[in-house]
């Protein structure tokens, strides 16, 4: 970003560039690293996943940085390119017989202007809404990865309580065998005592 500032006019392209390609690899690789934080230990899990969100949260500070620098950026090579044309404009005096329209040119100049506008509203917009199904994708995910973890506990809780079960029916039967041997025991006791 430091490099953004102080670049000239020709490279300020290719540097914002190389930013932009910069930060979606880190998104992407952020998108991995979330995916093996979930992998951790749930012990380790939770403060993984705090820092993969921290991650998240300076690489989108970093992203509003450059698009705020670009839009400076813009608006400073727009009002050079009027101050040029401005001054590159020749002045000649008017003939006795010229009339300005300047209520049409007037008209001309707002509508530009308003259409000018309008677009940088719509550009602005579009640039919100793109960045909304972006946090939303991000926000999709990590329910995703959510949902798939707690199918996955379900499914191991399922399986723990089928084994409890089928423990619970050997027990009964060894109990039932266990009593039935006692009393067998205590009958041939019996019998061999008296």
């Amino acid at each position: 970003m430091g490099r953004l500032e102080t670049s000239d006019k020709e490279s300020v392209h290719l540097v914002e560039n190389e930013i932009q390609a910069r930060i979606d690899n880190i998104f992407s690789n952020l998108e991995r690293l979330e995916i093996l934080s979930s992998k951790e230990p749930p012990n380790k899990r939770q403060n993984a996943k705090l820092r993969v969100d921290q991650l998240k949260y300076d690489v989108q500070h970093l992203q509003t940085a450059l698009r705020n620098f670009q839009h400076r950026r813009y608006i400073r090579e727009q009002q050079e390119r009027q101050r040029e044309e401005l001054l590159a404009r020749t002045f000649t005096t008017n003939d006795s017989d010229t009339t300005i329209p300047i209520d049409e040119t007037l008209q001309f100049n707002e509508s530009l202007q308003n259409a000018h506008r309008g677009m940088d509203d719509l550009i602005g917009s579009g640039t919100n809404i793109l960045q909304g199904l972006r946090d939303q994708r991000v926000t999709l995910k990590g329910t995703h990865k959510k949902i798939l973890d707690v199918a996955n506990m379900l499914g191991l809780s399922n399986t723990v309580m089928r084994l409890i079960e089928k423990r619970a029916f050997q027990d009964k039967y060894f109990m039932i065998g266990g009593m039935i041997l006692t009393c067998v025991i205590m009958f041939l006791v019996v019998q061999y005592l008296t």
